[in-house]
């Protein structure tokens, strides 16, 4: 996987008749593929985002020249379909897509070579220092895919832990690790594409020796393994660097399997694909749900609280201005939810929140997703975790600390998530749609929290009470407040959080009922009773135009939220430090839910590039 980090650098043009050629076999090669039903294995959202930022990173390489060309045959034509989860990418994009990758990863990040920091956490055992016009530029073609199957031992989710450290290791410049793919670990592979067979197979050969593997054989193809369980092969002028199994998978299905890239629910995702996307990242829920052990418990999974029970497909589409990720999902027609299954429901949230909020999400139905997978909250501290590096659980230090925060924040989300029948009727039995807002520069203005609509007033505000009893039994200081405009109030002191959560229930301007969990009295006020609507605020139109029309769902503007950083000196907490540089190259975030047709949902997100010159 190393190779993928190096792609930014420079790129060497096929002739015409060797492409002509090599057309030819791909033609042939897709002949001998048949369809197949996609049955998926479980993963973790560390896995999810773990490979998320590897395709990304290596798709965003944007290699030097134009004119590139190889097999032309695409890696998920050789991926089996029972993978579990699948990245594609273009990892050597010609013309405005090329133009485009480059410009957003030096915006991003600064550096002229954006992506080379992933070669020093991305290395099989024993490859050393690789040079990618020497040993990678003369054979490369223009696709790459990575896959995780459904195989795996018991101990994947401490396998799925050492893939996404790797991976933000490499992102950040840290120092790296082992090859993440190995026996006993994360069943998986990197299958790239080849324009000089020859030339891959040598340069493979090479690195297997590097690594101690000896030559073995699957099916009358040659290979080599290590004692590990990394295997290095050519499958039908691909290169496959992966685990053995895997590497067997891709050699069953290039024989006539079952393939990826025939499944219909894969097939019709990409058709209504975004043009111009850099990568792409294909994830079945049967793998969230179908599969036994601790990696299959769905529930606690960022994408199952996000799309729900769907099969999703989310795509990069980079621009000099931007960065766009679409994520499509087929609507099941069972109710499969998810936070922002409802597009509608979710815009109008956000658009009833205080109009001088910076950070606004709207979520769909609320209650009828936890109500369903009442774990899926859990979801939100994985994606914590993910950004900050570890758990939000355990002991924190001293002051205000990123983990801390996280954990004082989730505390009540998580009560109001419980899982018993009591838990389901006391809060999610009455909640509607919700939505999450922050305003203020500094910690002493700060406003913020969570709101939730409620479909049966008596419950929402027998909830103020109920849910600060768990508070306190958990360890929190809980007493009864008097706020202004409520029915019913408290105040909770949560370890990690240097202010009070005030949690009451009343009604808005509007005549509704909300749940309201803030942070400090005013931020109870200002969901409550605010000075105007998100609805008509500047942003909300920014948002929107940015979506290219459409009523968005998220908003997030990147200075305010770097400056109250700065501001009570998180900026320097280690977890989040690194990530400070990115921050200060973005503007905006938008988001926003629309149909793309023919029963495929679509959210999109806009990263908003800083512009020099």
């Amino acid at each position: 996987m190393a190779i993928l980090s190096l792609l930014d650098r420079g790129c060497r043009r096929s002739p015409r008749s060797t492409r002509d050629a090599r057309g030819a076999l791909r033609r042939r090669t897709a002949r001998r593929l048949g369809r197949a039903r996609l049955q998926a294995g479980g993963w973790t959202p560390r896995a999810l985002a773990a490979l998320a930022l590897t395709a990304l990173s290596a798709a965003g390489a944007g290699c030097g020249s134009s004119g590139t060309s190889g097999t032309s045959i695409d890696p998920a034509n050789a991926v089996p379909a029972s993978a579990a989860l699948y990245a594609g990418a273009v990892v050597r994009p010609e013309g405005a897509l090329q133009t485009a990758a480059r410009s957003a990863g030096q915006t991003l990040t600064h550096q002229a070579d954006p992506y080379l920091r992933l070669l020093g956490a991305l290395q099989t055992p024993g490859s050393g220092a690789l040079d990618f016009k020497r040993d990678v530029a003369p054979w490369l073609g223009p696709r790459a895919g990575v896959f995780l199957s459904a195989g795996g031992s018991g101990g994947s989710e401490q396998a799925v832990s050492k893939l996404l450290t790797l991976v933000q290791q490499g992102l950040l410049g840290q120092s790296g690790g082992a090859f993440p793919f190995a026996a006993h670990s994360v069943e998986g592979a990197i299958v790239l594409d080849t324009r000089d067979t020859a030339k891959a197979r040598s340069f493979v050969k090479a690195l297997a020796g590097r690594a101690g593997a000896q030559t073995t054989s699957y099916r009358g193809i040659s290979y080599q393994a290590t004692t590990s369980g990394i295997a290095f092969a050519v499958v039908a002028h691909l290169a496959v660097i992966g685990t053995e199994p895997a590497v067997h998978a891709v050699i069953d299905t290039t024989s006539g399997g079952p393939a990826l890239a025939r499944a219909p629910s894969y097939s019709k995702l990409l058709a209504a694909a975004p043009s111009g996307a850099l990568a792409h990242i294909y994830a079945n829920p049967d793998a969230l749900s179908g599969s036994p052990g601790a990696a299959a418990r769905g529930s606690s999974s960022a994408l199952s609280l996000l799309a729900g029970g769907r099969t999703a497909n989310v795509s990069l589409v980079p621009s000099k201005t931007s960065i766009a990720v679409d994520a499509d999902t087929l609507d099941s027609g069972a109710g499969a939810g998810g936070l922002l299954a409802s597009s509608s429901q979710a815009a109008g949230a956000m658009g009833e929140l205080p109009g001088e909020s910076w950070l606004a999400v709207g979520l769909g139905d609320v209650g009828g997703t936890l109500g369903r997978d009442p774990g899926a909250l859990q979801g939100i501290a994985s994606l914590g975790s993910l950004l900050t590096g570890s758990g939000a659980e355990g002991g924190q230090p001293a002051g205000i600390s990123v983990n801390g925060l996280l954990a004082g924040i989730l505390q009540p989300l998580r009560e109001l998530a419980g899982e018993s029948a009591q838990a389901r009727h006391d809060f999610t039995s009455w909640m509607g749609s919700a939505g999450l807002f922050a305003s203020g520069t500094g910690l002493l203005e700060l406003k913020g929290g969570i709101v939730i609509e409620s479909k049966d007033p008596a419950l929402s505000r027998a909830a103020v009470a109920k849910l600060g009893a768990k508070l306190r039994k958990s360890g929190g200081s809980v007493q009864s407040a008097t706020i202004p405009g409520t029915d019913a109030a408290v105040a909770a002191r949560l370890s990690g959080l240097p202010v009070v959560l005030y949690i009451a229930d009343g009604k808005d301007v509007n005549g509704k009922t909300k749940f309201v969990i803030g942070i400090g009295e005013a931020s109870i006020g200002a969901a409550l009773n605010p000075s105007g609507s998100l609805s008509g605020a500047a942003a909300y139109g920014t948002a929107s135009a940015a979506l290219g029309g459409g009523h968005p769902s998220v908003i997030v503007d990147f200075p305010t939220l770097l400056g109250l950083l700065e501001g009570v000196g998180l900026s320097e907490d280690p977890t989040i430090a690194p990530f400070v540089p990115y921050l200060r190259s973005l503007t905006t975030l938008s988001g926003g839910g629309t149909s793309a047709g023919s029963g495929i949902e679509r959210f999109r997100l806009v990263l908003g590039l800083q512009q020099t010159g």
